[in-house]
């Protein structure tokens, strides 16, 4: 393609999701190339590139355009202006040739013409603005981070690496590396993770040998590290209580070396069968899923049966804006209202599967206090047979861990991972 043809495709992409704002961006640019198989790997990233850059800044943008009407075609117009494209350059791109956008009209000249010869930050800009987040959000960030807000909301904006994990029951983590050397990709060892793996940017290695053949999955470090506080170990009993495709239930799996029993719980049928091709290309046979289900006697059934119970809770996942920068456009402060009393539900529900002495984790891909913390707050005080495990205790891997405090917190800016929070508590013998 050529880079106008590149312009073009990206300004189309674009329109297809700000016209689908409930579905996540990644899974309609997913839909969207599969139905352009003629669009290369290169092209396609190429595409990509250009419509997440458009996401990852379209608070500042739509500052810059003020009241005009905010199209596809002049956002992307305006992030290459911005982004220090000569306006010639731009009027170049919008040629109207072959594949290439139609010319800019008039109008959207008048516009671009404001704003070229700036960069996409400003001084005069609102802070929530400048920080790419939602208003009504602002203030609960900065009492979260104080004066390492503009870091950590930087980090944020940032592409995400490329994170693998290496399943240990198909090979080991130097093995996975040559691997993916001799795919032609250079992968580092994570920082936290044993089992980790990192490439910069993204890479297609899910249609390669490693990948199809299970010894790696992709995995953000931070989810992995998520499934290792868990601790489980073979022969345990174990509920992956929220476990939509299985990605932590593949860990799990991995720690337990196949032997003893995880249950993965979801109240999605769609979700828990995207878990088992996964689940059988990894070699897991350990696994059985169970649909969870208005008035299921079977947790009743297994009460106080399960040495580990993982509770990956629904939550507005501000830390995984690195990879999903449209989420923070659809977040509203209704949703987070919405979400706190199905968490603590949640909490209350997966519990009565723990049994004396047995741990229950809670998690979440959230930066908010009150999904995190507080949570955990107010189960305990609706559950007072439960105490938390101190992460320095509860922490399962030869090396420090990546914070101090009662609870694993990490975020892009201080661990390079996305952001997650994990409790570890236990029910008292």
């Amino acid at each position: 393609m050529t880079p106008s043809a590149r312009i073009a495709a990206a300004i189309d992409l674009l329109e297809v999701i700000e016209g689908a704002l409930k579905r996540p961006a990644d899974a309609v640019a997913n839909d969207f190339f599969r139905s352009r198989r003629y669009i290369g790997s290169g092209d396609r990233r190429a595409v990509s590139d250009r419509v997440w850059s458009v996401l990852r800044a379209r608070r500042r943008l739509a500052w810059w355009l003020g009241d005009t009407r905010q199209t596809p075609r002049l956002l992307v117009a305006a992030s290459l202006l911005l982004e220090g494209w000569a306006k010639s350059g731009v009027a170049q791109a919008f040629s109207g040739g072959q594949f290439a956008p139609m010319p800019l009209s008039g109008a959207e000249n008048a516009v671009l013409s404001k704003i070229a010869g700036h960069t996409l930050n400003h001084p005069t800009m609102p802070e929530a603005v400048r920080l790419e987040i939602p208003d009504w959000l602002l203030p609960r960030l900065a009492a979260r981070f104080g004066s390492s807000l503009p870091a950590e909301m930087a980090a944020l904006s940032e592409p995400a690496s490329l994170d693998m994990r290496v399943n240990p029951l198909k090979g080991d983590r130097d093995q996975a590396k040559a691997a993916l050397a001799a795919e032609g990709w250079e992968a580092e060892p994570a920082k936290f993770s044993p089992w980790g793996l990192r490439i910069d940017g993204r890479r297609p290695v899910t249609s390669g040998p490693a990948f199809q053949s299970g010894l790696i999955e992709i995995q953000d470090e931070g989810s992995q590290l998520v499934a290792a506080m868990v601790a489980a170990t073979p022969g345990m009993r174990v509920v992956d209580w929220c476990a939509g495709a299985g990605g932590k239930t593949l860990a799990l799996a991995g720690a337990m070396e196949n032997r003893g029993q995880i249950v993965a719980c979801d109240v999605s049928a769609p979700r828990l069968d995207g878990a088992v091709r996964r689940l059988r290309r990894a070699g897991v046979h350990n696994v059985e899923r169970h649909l969870v289900e208005a008035g299921d006697k079977w947790l009743k059934r297994r009460a106080g049966t399960f040495d580990r119970v993982l509770v990956d809770a629904p939550c507005t996942g501000t830390g995984t804006w690195r990879r999903n920068p449209d989420a923070r456009l659809r977040l509203k402060e209704t949703d987070l209202a919405e979400l706190l009393p199905k968490q603590a539900s949640i909490l209350d529900t997966a519990q009565t599967l723990v049994r004396k002495g047995g741990r229950l984790v809670y998690a979440t891909c959230s930066l908010l206090e009150e999904e995190n913390e507080a949570q955990v707050t107010g189960f305990l005080a609706r559950h007072p047979d439960f105490a938390v495990i101190p992460l320095a205790d509860a922490w399962p891997l030869d090396q420090p861990p990546p914070n101090s405090g009662p609870f694993l917190s990490l975020t892009p800016a201080r661990h390079g991972t996305d952001g997650f929070f994990t409790a570890v508590m236990e029910r008292k013998a």
